[in-house]
């Protein structure tokens, strides 16, 4: 059957599709480059009703006082502090973890010990203590006979797809803390302990607190159509989807077509540019510390200056072996090929395992790729990835991340501080600076809990920075006060 898409495009259903579609199940036809997901009814209606619950929720968050909000989060934190409640918790964990493991799949994310239990508890608590903004006046503009107040409110459903790991949870019910409700689905990987946490921790605080029921609702389903029908239902206020780059995009692509206001949280990978008067020393603990774990703020591409090559490119090459070091694994090197003779040949002849999600897997430690692959986000398990380039010049390092990067994070290595002005105002990034990438968190650099990092890959953001937090999902609505009734136009 012939489906037109993109208004001049035709794309055809094939016959596994023809076969698994019934009666009831919906079609979702992607305008920009003609894919057709299949929702089957079923998860369809498990994400409707889990709208359904948040929308009627928030219909009624205009009555909660900030206080009940506090105290949602923490009986939130209290129930997974205490032993008894998170011991089913725990169960559903092990296993989840267990049965990844059996498929195959990486449980580094997954796995809910104590380090992770305890970041959740003092999320949930700077929650309860950070201000709301709910109802704050932020502009009053004097009239005579009236005024007219500009006011924070709550900005009304939000949606979350959030990649298989438990934590989230602090994160996706921050924005109740300005007055907004959530939706939200959980990776397949983690959805058990999903579940647990709802009953055993979340609903007993929604209720406790005096919250509306559906405040907090989780989409129960581990079909990834029950996100596409999520994302993609015209009652969310704005969609969040976080995981992996293609994933992550075809979500956003889904709630747009909806009309959804989309933040995306999933590609990244930093650039660390070293000028020429950099020192070698900065931009060595520079790429250090930009790889201690893979996030999104990691480095990923290293742009020298060719009249430093010599004495830079072996200092990112010790770092980045460093950096294999500490974590006990070897690193793993991608060569663009202005870069090719200067990094040694042995280097792509030496064969060493290289840490990955299925296991470890022989591969030579350096490899080539094409200038065009310089944006490619490595995803990498345990194993530090990086791309290295050369360039002639800090503005043609900055052409190429504005042209091949999904524009994240970038820093410039310079003592030049009129050099460091000249970056700021050419480079099209959210985050920028100069020395590790690492700094781009929520938590780390606002002292504010984030529920996300969005890059500038779709365009720059409106009147937000790229750092999503529970304080920056509001609306602003005005509110007149006539004193004299005989005001007229």
């Amino acid at each position: 059957m012939p489906i037109v898409w993109g208004g001049s495009k035709v794309t055809r259903v094939d016959d596994e599709l023809a076969g698994a579609f019934q009666a009831g199940d919906r079609l979702i036809v992607m305008q920009h480059n003609g894919e057709i997901l299949h929702v089957p009814a079923e998860a369809a209606a498990i994400a409707g009703d889990a709208v359904s619950a948040a929308a009627r929720a928030f219909a009624a968050m205009g009555s909660v006082s900030d206080d009940n909000i506090s105290q949602f989060f923490r009986h939130f934190a209290d129930a997974m502090a205490n032993d008894e409640s998170f011991a089913a918790i725990k169960a559903a964990n092990e296993s989840d973890v267990e049965a990844a493991r059996t498929r195959g799949r990486s449980v580094t994310r997954l796995i809910l010990d104590p380090q992770m239990r305890q970041g959740m508890i003092d999320g949930l608590l700077g929650w309860a203590e950070a201000p709301s903004g709910r109802r704050r006046i932020i502009d009053t503009i004097e009239h005579e006979g009236w005024r007219l107040d500009q006011v924070r409110d709550g900005l009304g459903v939000i949606g979350f797809v959030f990649e298989g790991r438990p934590n989230v949870f602090a994160d996706a019910t921050g924005v109740l803390r300005s007055g907004n409700t959530v939706v939200f689905r959980i990776g397949s990987d983690a959805l058990g302990t999903a579940k647990a946490i709802v009953e055993h921790a979340l609903d007993p605080a929604i209720a406790s607190s005096g919250l509306p029921p559906g405040a907090a609702s989780l989409v129960d389903s581990p079909s990834r159509a029950a996100g596409w029908a999520m994302l993609g239902d015209a009652r969310l206020a704005l969609a969040v989807a976080r995981g992996s780059g293609a994933a992550t995009t075809q979500l956003g692509a889904v709630a747009r077509q909806a009309g959804n206001a989309v933040s995306l949280h999933g590609t990244g990978g930093g650039w660390i540019i070293a000028a020429p008067d950099a020192d070698a020393r900065t931009f060595a603990a520079a790429v250090y510390h930009s790889l201690d774990r893979k996030v999104c703020n990691t480095l990923n591409t290293a742009c020298i200056v060719r009249s430093r090559a010599d004495d830079l490119v072996p200092a990112f090459l010790h770092s980045l072996e460093r950096a294999g070091q500490r974590r006990g694994v070897n690193a793993k090197l991608h060569v663009a090929p202005s870069a090719m003779e200067h990094v040694p040949t042995a280097l792509f002849d030496r064969l060493v395992p290289i840490s990955r999600a299925v296991g470890e897997v022989v591969e030579p430690f350096a490899e080539p790729i094409g200038a065009e692959d310089l944006g490619v986000e490595w995803e990498w398990e345990d194993s530090p990835e990086v791309t290295v380039t050369l360039v002639d010049s800090v503005e043609e390092a900055v052409s190429l991340f504005n042209d091949l990067s999904p524009r994240f994070v970038a820093s410039l290595i310079s003592e030049d501080s009129a050099a460091h002005d000249r970056f700021f105002a050419a480079i099209d990034s959210p985050f920028v600076g100069n020395g590790f990438t690492r700094w781009v968190d929520g938590q780390y650099a606002l002292h504010r809990p984030e529920l996300g990092l969005s890059n500038w890959e779709h365009g720059r953001l409106f009147g937000r920075s790229g750092i999503l937090s529970g304080d920056s999902a509001f609306s602003v609505r005005l509110r007149v006060t006539q004193d004299d009734p005989e005001v007229g136009r």
